[in-house]
């Protein structure tokens, strides 16, 4: 009536494949979690695409979906698209992947060329030849003019000018020197050319000045130029230290070189000049 006694060893036995199933079956629960973490687009489908890949292998037919990897490499190659706001962007950049420089409207400033002449007055070349031969360039004197900067020096220069139109060069030295010193000169001999830029009313102006030696003629100092404020005779001796410009203390060197063998020569000559 009661059936069967269930021994002892039974019914470990059954404990045993109740233990064993049970732990099977978690570990299948986990791996299928595991796998849904890896892919989670596919979801609770993992399952559903397992059975019916297994039901198309068993029929011969093939799972028309893709398969994990092969979504995942394409959607990596998939470019993206730019905005279109970026498009213009992106094609003015060039091959180094640097922005081109914003470009500026170009403001050229006019230039002009301008040429002057003027030089050295010198009186008393012949005069300071001693008895000996020797030269005495104390007893050289030179003409040269003053004007006051924006500080209120007075910086010294050689007496210059504007070359006008159709005129020669030695006659617009001999011209100037008379305006600005009230001396009288004549040239012979050229002294040394020199050029410059400076800014005047917005034009970029190159001046190229000719420099002569004038032998004195006849005439008195003055200061009547509006743009002189001061004129003197200057000992070629202390020449080179009045000048406030580099190029003219250049050609003030040039001049005390050859100043001692155009007096021998003024002398030789007889050409006396007394101021």
């Amino acid at each position: 009536m009661w059936g069967r006694a269930v021994t002892i060893n039974e019914m470990k036995e059954n404990e045993r494949s109740q233990s064993g199933g049970s732990s099977e079956n978690k570990r299948r629960r986990r791996k299928r979690s595991r796998s849904r973490r890896r892919d989670p687009q596919q979801g609770n489908s993992t399952s559903e695409a397992k059975g019916s890949g297994e039901a198309g292998a068993s029929r011969g037919e093939k799972s028309d979906k893709p398969k994990a990897s092969e979504s995942n490499s394409r959607r990596r190659r998939r470019r993206r698209v730019p905005a279109r706001g970026n498009e213009k962007r992106r094609t003015n950049r060039n091959q180094r992947g640097r922005a081109p420089q914003k470009s500026y409207p170009s403001h050229k400033m006019e230039t002009r060329d301008e040429t002057s002449a003027g030089g050295l007055v010198v009186s008393g070349l012949a005069e300071s030849v001693q008895e000996d031969g020797s030269v005495d360039l104390s007893r050289v004197y030179v003409a040269l003019i003053g004007r006051l900067d924006r500080r209120g020096r007075l910086l010294w220069s050689m007496p210059k000018g504007h070359v006008e139109p159709g005129e020669d060069i030695a006659a617009t030295a001999e011209r100037e020197v008379w305006e600005e010193t009230g001396i009288h000169g004549e040239v012979f001999a050229d002294l040394g050319v020199i050029d410059y830029w400076f800014v005047s009313e917005g034009t970029r102006i190159h001046k190229t000045v000719h420099h002569h030696l004038l032998r004195y003629v006849d005439g008195d100092l003055n200061d009547e130029d509006p743009e002189v404020t001061e004129v003197a005779w200057i000992p070629a001796s202390a020449l080179i230290e009045h000048f406030a410009y580099a190029d003219e203390r250049k050609l003030a060197r040039i001049a005390h070189d050859l100043l001692p063998q155009m007096a021998v020569t003024e002398h030789a000559a007889g050409r006396m000049t007394p101021r």
